[in-house]
C-alpha cells in the first residue's frame, strides 16, 4: 500500500468497501518526477476494478499525453475515461456557465485543446481570459489579457491556484511555475480576482464524483498537498488519505480540518 497518513474514517480493507470509489492525484501520488513509486503502482492494480479518477491540477498537457505516461509508468488498465485534468475541469464548467462561449488562453497545449472543445478562441472581446501552466506568458499575453479584462466583458479564470509544482525543464528537475504564479500579471493588472476551477474548489471534485457515479462519503481521494488535495476534498465530504511520498512528509506541519468540514 501507499506510504500514508490517513484520518481516522479510512480504516476499512478494501474487501469490504466493493461500493467505493478513489480520486488520485498523480505527482507525488503516482510518481515523482519520471520514477513510478512502486507501492503506488501495486495500490493501483488493487483497485482496478473499482471506479477510479485520476485528478491532477497540472493544465498544461492533455489527458492523450497524461494517459501515455501512465502506461509508461506501469499503469496498463487506465483510459482516457479516468483521467481528469483542471484544463478539462474548467472547460466543462465554463461550458455549463455559458455555452458555446470565447475565451482567450494563455497556457500549454492541454488547455488549449479543453477550451477548444467547448468554445471558439477570441482575441478581441472573449468572454473568460483563462489561465494555466506552461508556456505561453510573455508581453504580448499580458497585454492582451489585461486589456480584454478592462474592458469589462471579459472574467478571469485560473485553472487551479498551485503556484509551483514538481516537473523538468531543458532534461533537468525543476520547480515549475504553477498557474497561481503564472495568473499573478492579470490579476494585478486588471483589478480582478480570479475564479479558480482546479483544487481544492468544489467545482473539480464535484466533476470527479460524477465522473465516479458516487456520492461524497462513498469515495477517497488521495494525496500529497494537504491544501489543496486533502482540504477540499474533505470540505465535500470526500473521505482522504495523505501520501507522505511527495510534497508532504511526517515532518511537515499540517492544521487538522474543523471536525464539522470532515464527512463521517
Amino acid at each position: 500500500m501507499m506510504s500514508a497518513r490517513r484520518d481516522d474514517h479510512c480504516s476499512y480493507g478494501l474487501q469490504m468497501m466493493p461500493e467505493f470509489g478513489f480520486l488520485i492525484d498523480m505527482d507525488g501520488v503516482v510518481y515523482r518526477g519520471d520514477d513510478p513509486i512502486p507501492e503506488a503502482i501495486s495500490f493501483l492494480e488493487m483497485i482496478r476494478d473499482y471506479p477510479y479518477l485520476f485528478l491532477t491540477n497540472n493544465s498544461s498537457t492533455t489527458p492523450e499525453a497524461v494517459l501515455d505516461r501512465l502506461v509508461r509508468l506501469g499503469v496498463g488498465h487506465c483510459g482516457i475515461e479516468n483521467i481528469l485534468t483542471s484544463a478539462m475541469a474548467t472547460a466543462s464548467y465554463l461550458h455549463q456557465m455559458t455555452p458555446a462561449f470565447t475565451y482567450y488562453a494563455v497556457g500549454g497545449p492541454g488547455l488549449h485543446a479543453a477550451l477548444s472543445e467547448y468554445g471558439t478562441a477570441d482575441e478581441e472581446t472573449p468572454d473568460y481570459v483563462v489561465v494555466g501552466e506552461g508556456e505561453g506568458l510573455d508581453y504580448h499575453a499580458v497585454t492582451m489579457g489585461i486589456t480584454m479584462l478592462l474592458r469589462g466583458r471579459s472574467k478571469l479564470i485560473g485553472t487551479n491556484p498551485d503556484v509551483n509544482l514538481d516537473g523538468t525543464y531543458n532534461g533537468r528537475p525543476a520547480v515549475l511555475p504553477g498557474c497561481g504564479a503564472l495568473i499573478a500579471p492579470f490579476q494585478v493588472g486588471s483589478g480582478m480576482e480570479p475564479l479558480f476551477v482546479g483544487k481544492p474548489s468544489q467545482v473539480m471534485y464535484q466533476q470527479g464524483l460524477n465522473a465516479l457515479g458516487r456520492k461524497p462519503g462513498e469515495v477517497f481521494m488521495i494525496g500529497d498537498r494537504p491544501e489543496t488535495d486533502i482540504k477540499g476534498a474533505a470540505q465535500i465530504g470526500i473521505r482522504t488519505i495523505l501520501v507522505t511520498t511527495g510534497r508532504f512528509n511526517e515532518m511537515t506541519p499540517i492544521r487538522p480540518l474543523p471536525r464539522s468540514r470532515i464527512s463521517s
